[in-house]
């Protein structure tokens, strides 16, 4: 049997779970990497081991459901000539596929990891990430073993750019062909950057149809730069999240409402590259279901902080902060399927993994009550400490 811990003196407790819903005064036990009871303090069973957090909060650990982390160098030069005015587009990407394919696979490895651990110990405790800056067949299977050794939930991006010694045609044919043979038994997800300069509304069907068919779960890299298809083929073809959203109009987001695909909003990138701020209360007034994510990448967003997402959110997305915290949380586990059954996250409540963030402070309202303030004081993945 497992030893069980207890954990003490929360102020609120934020569980994301309907019937258990937010409670003061509470506590919860983790028995191996699981979660066993949640509950009043006052009713709390007994454990192995005991720690009190002194009337701080508690919430799910954050669930950062779009990274770009297989990647070398840095595109400091792009950031600070987008600060001086210069326009974001796609083709900045090309300067990190070159930095990658040149580096090895240790220190692709030892980049990965860093940015992960920097992710924990600010709350995040699932991770998803992209392959995406290799685009070849050799370089874009490196990245998908090594992605799959560290992160909780790997997609294919093959579908990211054309790269530019190859026609856009020929490599199509290679992403949805040899590179997604190749790719396929080390991820879970496929994506596709469905945007002007990368791939059209055709070509990323192609891309999404053919890795459906390897038993593939499908995302979208949709609407960022202008409105345009993604949405639309996401919710066609029952992708689990369309990511971006920046540029919607009515259709796109009444398409969102009535389906079952998570729009996944990435504010980080959008103040990163000057575009507008996506339409949160508009998709949360019309039921859609929101997930917020980092979008961590060298280029367009290069922070880890699901905490700066959310007050973002509060602030400038004029999300309430339940709503926020939410998105950041079980929204971003809905968006990888990992919101129910044993061992899901976003979620505290009984046989859930035993991911959760204590914050120094007395409830999650600070976290936009506080901007900018580092409030993470605990965290624990699967039932073990992180920080």
């Amino acid at each position: 049997m497992p030893t069980a811990t207890i954990i003490t003196g929360i102020s609120e407790l934020t569980t994301n779970d309907a019937e258990l819903g937010r409670l003061a005064d509470a506590a919860l036990v983790f028995e191996g990497q699981r979660i066993s009871w949640v509950g009043p303090a006052r009713e709390a069973p007994a454990a192995d081991h005991r720690v009190d957090l002194e009337g701080r909060a508690v919430l799910p650990g954050w669930v950062d459901s779009h990274t770009h982390l297989v990647f070398a160098g840095d595109r400091t030069s792009e950031f600070t000539a987008r600060m001086a005015g210069r326009p974001y587009t796609a083709g900045g990407i090309a300067e990190t596929v070159r930095a990658t394919r040149a580096a090895d696979d240790a220190e692709l490895a030892a980049n990965l990891r860093a940015h992960i651990a920097e992710a924990a110990a600010q709350g995040t405790t699932c991770v998803e990430t992209k392959t995406g800056y290799g685009l070849t067949v050799e370089d874009e299977l490196r990245a998908a073993r090594i992605a799959a050794n560290e992160a909780d939930e790997v997609t294919y991006l093959g579908a990211h750019l054309v790269p530019p010694e190859r026609e856009a045609e020929d490599y199509l044919e290679t992403v949805r062909g040899p590179m997604l043979d190749a790719v396929a038994p080390h991820v879970s997800w496929c994506d596709v950057f469905c945007e002007r300069g990368a791939f059209d509304a055709e070509q990323s069907r192609r891309v999404l149809l053919a890795a459906r068919e390897r038993g593939l779960g499908l995302r979208v890299h949709g609407n960022q730069l202008e409105r345009g298809p993604g949405v639309e083929l996401a919710v066609e073809l029952g992708a689990a999240s369309v990511d971006h959203c920046t540029h919607l109009g009515e259709a796109d987001i009444a398409a969102l409402a009535g389906s079952g695909t998570v729009a996944t909003l990435l504010p980080a990138c959008d103040l990163s590259t000057r575009q507008p701020l996506p339409p949160a209360r508009e998709l949360l007034d019309a039921g859609a279901t929101v997930a917020l994510a980092s979008n961590c990448n060298p280029g367009s967003s290069y922070t880890s902080s699901m905490a700066f997402c959310v007050t973002t959110a509060v602030l400038q997305l004029r999300m309430t902060v339940d709503e926020a915290v939410r998105a950041a949380t079980r929204g971003g586990a809905e968006a990888l399927g990992r919101d129910s059954g044993d061992g899901a996250v976003g979620v505290l409540r009984p046989g859930a993994r035993a991911d959760a963030q204590a914050l120094d402070a007395p409830s999650a309202a600070w976290l936009a009550y506080r901007p900018g303030v580092p409030l993470t004081h605990r965290v624990w993945r699967a039932g073990r400490p992180v920080r």
